[in-house]
């Protein structure tokens, strides 16, 4: 259903009913938010930010929040069994629970998104402190994981009543990274249509990309994927389903390990990949890489592009071009001993796409690691 079609519900439409102003945080459910924290400060640049738990009055969690220019990410750690978080770990692993989205209002994000059907996770809360006020409010979506609307122009605190300052002696310096380009979601088989309808009905997104197995698959697994983007093009959300193929695919390890639906891989935007990939290398984040023969005719695939051809083949980067310009990408081996979740590092030279000339090299890739592991 498209948005024009909304008007039969009569909400007082626009073109962009829910308008979004983009990822406020993602929210990682953790075993120990303290060692984590740790590692995504020292691996890829994070800045302690604030804190919560037990000395600032939360009893059953502590969250750490970590910030990178417009990257804001939330760890948290259950201090007991039973309880939600708790319980999320002890099914998924470490994984992402929160995809926050910054909004004007989060009381009519959430009224206009339960009104076309959404299921709620929270209703809409004021949470005062003496720097103001943030208005929370949240849905459901594929899985476990939950969209979180979060409205803080009458803000000036750290990050949110509840959190004090967090400024601890250890501050490695930062890598580059920008923002949050697009969060990915796998899904079960034959689901990802009834994911974009829900993205198109709840939250008025547009599918702007699809790619079928044709697309996207190898001699051995294959899947497919649509690309949904709010109006503003600030929040994109791909979402992947398995295909058939000769052996599991990427996707189906995902929901093997994770058990079930859940965020695949949060995209990271940079203004020099080069230079950032080159620091998270040297401390120690790992990367997926593919034959050098990738490179041999690179210039004949995707033209002529600025940057020099052999720290891109030393790194491992990989480079597309659509329409609109190019973009050079690369992805790292998962981030935990559970074959699920990884990052992408994204520089965008003008394309809007994601990467399709990239496709059959990166499977390939994942399905090396794979084998490895036993799983494909």
């Amino acid at each position: 259903m498209s948005i024009e079609t909304l008007t039969d519900r009569n909400h007082s439409v626009q073109q962009d009913f829910l308008p979004l102003e983009g990822t406020d945080y993602v929210e990682f459910y953790v075993g120990n938010a303290k060692q984590a924290a740790h590692y995504y400060k020292t691996a890829f640049g994070f800045q302690s930010l604030a804190y919560a738990g037990p000395e600032t009055g939360v009893k059953d969690r502590a969250s750490y929040v970590l910030q990178q220019n417009k990257l804001t990410f939330v760890f948290t750690t259950p201090l007991r069994s039973r309880n939600p978080v708790a319980d999320h770990i002890y099914k998924h692993g470490d994984g992402i629970k929160v995809l926050a989205l910054r909004v004007d209002d989060a009381t009519d994000a959430w009224e206009q998104t339960t009104l076309c059907g959404a299921k709620s996770y929270m209703q809409p809360v004021t949470l005062t402190d003496e720097h103001g006020t943030v208005v929370m409010s949240g849905i459901h979506t594929y899985g476990d994981t939950v969209h979180v609307f979060v409205e803080r122009k009458n803000y000036q605190g750290v990050f949110m009543p509840g959190y004090q300052p967090w400024k601890p002696n250890y501050a490695p310096t930062e890598t580059g990274l920008q923002y949050v380009d697009h969060c990915v979601g796998n899904v079960g088989w034959n689901q990802m249509n009834k994911w974009v309808k829900f993205y198109e009905e709840v939250m008025g997104f547009k599918n702007i990309l699809s790619f079928d197995d044709n697309d996207i698959s190898t001699e051995y697994s294959a899947l497919m994927s649509k690309v949904m983007s709010n109006g503003n093009g600030y929040v994109k959300f791909p979402i992947n389903e398995p295909a058939e193929g000769k052996k599991k695919s990427q996707v189906e390890e995902y929901l093997d390990f994770y058990d079930g639906e859940g965020c695949q891989h949060v995209a990271l935007a940079t203004h020099d990949i080069v230079a950032t990939v080159t620091d998270l290398r040297d401390r120690g984040v790992e990367f997926l890489k593919v034959p050098s023969s990738y490179y041999d005719d690179l210039f004949s695939r995707v033209g002529k592009i600025e940057e020099d051809i052999q720290p891109l083949k030393e790194l491992g980067i990989l480079v597309d071009r659509d329409e609109e310009g190019y973009l050079l990408q690369i992805f790292t081996k998962p981030v935990e001993d559970r074959p699920t979740l990884f990052f992408e590092i994204i520089q965008r030279k003008g394309a809007k796409s994601f990467g399709k000339g990239n496709f059959k090299a990166l499977f390939e890739a994942i399905e090396r690691e794979q084998a490895l592991r036993g799983n494909l």
